[in-house]
């Protein structure tokens, strides 16, 4: 292969870069494998589009960076002007550099007084990430309005699929047809988002958990995200990311630098499991990933609000203690006025009110019982009736003229401010320091709303996104020990980014099983399950008011990092504690496995499974949401189990949920039984097991354990 094309290869995909010219790089494949002997027999040749159009003499390849000056009239990868020049760019390569499996790419516009570089990584999973720096080289003012970088994908996908939601209702699932024109998911929260696109995927037609080619593409930033789909009558369909800046908001004297946020990238012939492959196993290899098991939590939230009192507190960690639990937090209320919603924020010190002998008494309780003590923190946010925004008001982000409307009863402070940030760096370094504290459950409760620096006015979200990254970097180096939760509002802060800082994210408010179906299937596309803080409630939802029996609510959760948020001083012990048991059991599995999904036909079912890397176990949960219109319902395979393996498949205690399954009415399943069956992969893979009639919002738990492989089966 010669110097004109850059090939990357890992784990069945390859990116092929075509390095012609003296332009920036443009992408000739991004997909399944190719080898160099292909490569050199001549790929530019057979894909070059044909030199015809309008634009430009001769031939149009869009860059990673497209630009206007090659003749693309298209969304350009790069937009800005210094006062009204350099508003389009031309740049031309002065190096490629590889290293390996990442290619750094150096470029410069003399004319318009940048330099650019793009960094691209190929991942051993497969999984690619690509960022983008720009500088200012000239005098005066470079005002950057966006920088995206693009990956084009094949003519043959016809969909796209992206992500929609709200508070309580976190990532569900939109599709839409990959036609021409442009999708623009913009999220202007300050934070990743409710709604935000999560992943945008684009893929061949009709494409399932288990069928179908697709592309995949995450923008990684916690703070204003663009991505993008588009298509073009030229016969250029991409995917592009990168952050959404607000007017004004970089600008570049001569030899600064705008650096963009990785933008991760995924393709998969396995359908949406390929996908969640692909991400899952890079995000495990990563060196900080979470190694220790993912110990069983309990969160005092739904159980006391902000009625903090140490008798009542002291009882309920008992009882922690007594199903099994490993962890215990204290949630929102331990601090300054903090007795409700409306003020404390910003006051770190513990309420001498409450807590006259401060927190240690509960901590000590907590560390003697056997568990980890967390605390709740909501950093990023100021009460407006606090004696922090009393004593520096100048602290809280605005316009400069005006504060934004408050939200909760609060306002956001500004850490890019160096006072703001070190107070709030010491107080917390403070807490950590005095008190064995294992775990933060790290919240931020609302959108940031006219977020400007208030000296200036001048918009603040990106100085505001970057300042609580280095917030997390510093506390981290200071407390390596401590874990920290991405929690904001539930599930509105959940990205590749913030989990570089953070070891689970809560994947929302809603704890209802019957919703959390959902909502986990869809953030573990991304995640890992032990990525994924998945809570036990109580009888009663409390955001829903459902009601669900105890085997639904915990046979959902167990997909997940496990924890409870429930008055344990009133709950079923017994019942809990065989829960927590099975977590135990299984979380290697769940926490190491391979995540798969059947398709089926019928929408009131669902099945979800993880099977063990070397295929000798799996736990699937057959998961019914609503009423099937098949009396009794079909078949439903088995994914992901090794073809010529025999299992032993059988119902799993105490996930075989007897008061979920109808066979009250008629005989049961002959599989449903403890004997089970026992059949090969194939067999299961294929055929499957006959679904049993289940009443709406019911879980029941299956093991397939092969038989050479230890499994637990009896009741």
């Amino acid at each position: 292969m010669g110097p004109d094309l850059l090939h990357l290869s890992a784990a069945g995909v390859s990116l092929v870069l075509d390095c012609r010219g003296p332009g920036l790089p443009s992408v000739a494949h991004w997909g399944a494998v190719l080898d160099d002997a292909e490569l050199s027999a001549g790929l530019s040749p057979a894909t070059d589009p044909q030199p015809i159009g309008f634009s430009v003499d001769g031939t149009v390849r869009p860059s990673l960076i497209p630009e206007q000056s090659s003749g693309w009239l298209g969304t350009p990868g790069l937009a800005g002007h210094r006062d009204g020049r350099a508003w389009a760019t031309a740049f031309r390569v002065t190096a490629i550099d590889r290293a390996d499996d990442a290619v750094h790419i150096r470029a410069s516009d003399a004319a318009a007084g940048l330099d650019l570089a793009i960094d691209l990584e190929l991942h051993p999973a497969g999984v690619l990430r690509a960022r983008a720096a720009v500088t200012s080289t000239a005098p005066g003012t470079y005002w950057l309005e966006h920088l995206t970088l693009f990956l084009p994908v094949p003519e043959r996908t016809a969909e796209l699929l992206d992500f929609t939601g709200h508070h309580l209702r976190e990532r569900h699932p939109q599709r839409t047809a990959f036609t021409h024109g442009l999708r623009v998911r913009e999220n202007r929260t300050g934070r990743t988002g409710y709604d935000s696109a999560y992943l945008l995927c684009a893929g061949t037609e009709g494409f399932g958990n288990r069928t179908g080619e697709v592309w995949a593409l995450h923008t990684a930033f916690s703070g204003g995200a663009r991505s993008i789909a588009e298509r073009t009558y030229h016969g250029w369909s991409a995917l592009g990311g990168g952050e959404l800046l607000l007017p004004g908001e970089v600008s570049l004297a001569s030899g600064e630098t705008y650096q963009t946020p990785w933008v991760y990238a995924v393709h998969s012939l396995d359908g949406l499991d390929g996908v969640s492959s692909r991400f899952h196993r890079h995000l495990r290899g990563r060196p900080h990933h979470p190694s220790k098991p993912r110990p069983v939590v309990v969160n005092t939230w739904e159980a006391v609000y902000f009625d903090h009192d140490l008798a009542r507190l002291s009882e309920l960690a008992k009882a922690a203690a007594a199903i099994g639990a490993e962890r215990f937090v204290l949630d929102d209320g331990w601090f300054g006025s903090r007795r409700d919603d409306t003020s404390g924020l910003g006051d770190w010190f513990v309420s001498p009110e409450v807590w006259p002998d401060g927190l240690g008494p509960l901590v000590d309780l907590v560390r003697g019982l056997g568990l980890e003590f967390g605390l709740w923190v909501e950093p990023e946010m100021i009460s407006p009736d606090s004696d922090l925004a009393r004593a520096h008001p100048d602290w809280i982000m605005s316009t400069g003229d005006r504060l934004p409307r408050p939200a909760r009863h609060q306002q956001v402070l500004d850490l890019a401010n160096p006072a703001a940030f070190e107070h709030v760096l010491g107080r917390l370094d403070a807490l950590l320091t005095e008190y064995d504290i294992a775990y933060l459950k790290w919240d931020h409760n609302r959108d940031l709303v006219e977020a400007g620096h208030p000296g200036t006015g001048r918009a603040g979200v990106h100085d505001q996104t970057h300042a609580l990254y280095r917030l997390l970097d510093e506390l981290r180096a200071r407390h390596p020990g401590v874990e920290i939760e991405s929690c904001s509002s539930g599930g509105g802060r959940v990205d590749l980014e913030i989990l570089e800082r953070t070891d689970r994210v809560w994947a929302s408010d809603c704890i209802d099983a019957h919703e959390r179906v959902a909502i986990q299937r869809w953030t573990s596309l991304l995640l890992p399950l032990e990525l994924i803080g998945s809570h036990i409630g109580a009888p009663e939802s409390h955001t829903t008011r459902r009601s669900l029996p105890l085997a639904t609510r915990a046979g959902t959760a167990v997909f997940g990092h496990l924890g409870i948020e429930w008055d344990l001083t009133s709950a079923p012990l017994p019942e809990l504690a065989e829960w927590v048991a099975l977590y135990k059991e299984l979380r290697e599995l769940l926490h190491t496995g391979t995540l798969v999904h059947a398709d089926l036909t019928d929408p009131a079912y669902s099945v979800t499974g993880v099977v063990a890397a070397d295929r000798s176990d799996a736990l699937f949960a057959l998961i019914a949401t609503a009423t099937s219109a098949s009396y009794p319902p079909g078949t439903v395979g088995l994914p992901g189990l090794a073809e010529d393996r025999t299992y032993h498949v059988r119902p799993q205690p105490p996930g075989h949920v007897a008061d979920g399954n109808a066979a009250a009415w008629g005989a049961a399943l002959p599989w449903c039984t403890p004997q089970g069956v026992r059949l090969n992969g194939r067999t299961l893979g294929t055929v499957g097991l006959r679904l049993p009639v289940l009443y709406p919002d019911r879980v029941l738990l299956v093991r397939a354990s092969a038989d050479s492989a230890p499994g637990r089966v009896t009741e």
